[in-house]
């Protein structure tokens, strides 16, 4: 994906060298340009840059204002004609400085950076499971049977020695899954992990009753019976009261 970036310069003849900079470029799309601190948080505001070339020192408000406006400030790399703005700027953590008229060899050195904070960026959303909603849908099969269930309505989920059993309706099939990756991706706000072997849906409770040393059981609608670690019992009387 290309980076999409925007110029908030007030001088027409410094935009116009960032633009030829940035042409020189494959992997930039310039999305926009302002001429002064008020286009550039309408401009940024409609585009959601990813990049943000600004300079400090414009008439009315500054640079750093401009920052101080938006609430997602998109990578910042000033650009600016005096050195004395070089400490402040790093305060905004602004993610370069450059000093105008802008050589070449600076601009690429900055591009790197950029390129590498997104790249660290795309790793982590890549490496970060995405949760399922109530809503969601899971396909499961056991043997020659197959299901398309929805994640809400599914009681609860129980270990079998390598496998985990998936209870919803009257059906009981088996998912080659480790309990611990189904609850990766499971709406915690529904689902409540009961103990090392079992996850509950928290709708299909019926009732809690309190047993031995502390514990609790929990009888669900379909009949089955959950017995609640020590530890989770805690978690659950506090998650459930007011």
């Amino acid at each position: 994906m290309k980076i999409r970036a925007v110029i908030v310069e007030d001088s027409r003849l410094a935009r116009n060298e960032l633009k030829e900079l940035v042409k020189k470029y494959d992997d930039i799309e310039l999305v926009g340009e302002a001429e002064n601190v008020d286009m550039g948080f309408e401009l940024i505001q409609e585009q959601r840059p990813d990049l943000l070339f600004l300079d400090i020192n414009m008439p009315e408000k500054d640079g750093f204002q401009l920052l101080e406006m938006l609430d997602e400030v998109p990578i910042t790399v000033f650009t600016t004609a005096f050195d004395e703005y070089a400490i402040k700027s790093f305060e905004y953590n602004a993610l370069d400085y450059l000093l105008k008229p802008v050589s070449e060899k600076r601009f690429g050195m900055a591009f790197e950076k950029v390129k590498a904070i997104l790249d660290a960026r795309a790793k982590e959303e890549k490496s970060t499971v995405k949760k399922l909603s109530e809503s969601s849908q899971i396909f499961i099969k056991d043997g020659e049977a197959c299901w398309l269930i929805k994640i809400g309505d599914i009681s609860h989920f129980e270990i079998v020695g390598n496998y985990t059993r998936v209870f919803f309706d009257e059906k009981r099939p088996l998912l080659y899954k480790s309990l611990n990756q189904i609850e990766e991706k499971l709406p915690g706000q529904v689902f409540f992990r009961a103990n090392r072997q079992q996850i509950v849906n928290t709708n299909f409770i019926e009732n809690v009753v309190p047993w031995f040393n502390g514990k609790i059981k929990l009888q669900m609608k379909n009949g089955d019976e959950v017995e609640v670690s020590r530890r989770q019992s805690y978690i659950f009387k506090d998650r459930m009261s007011l």
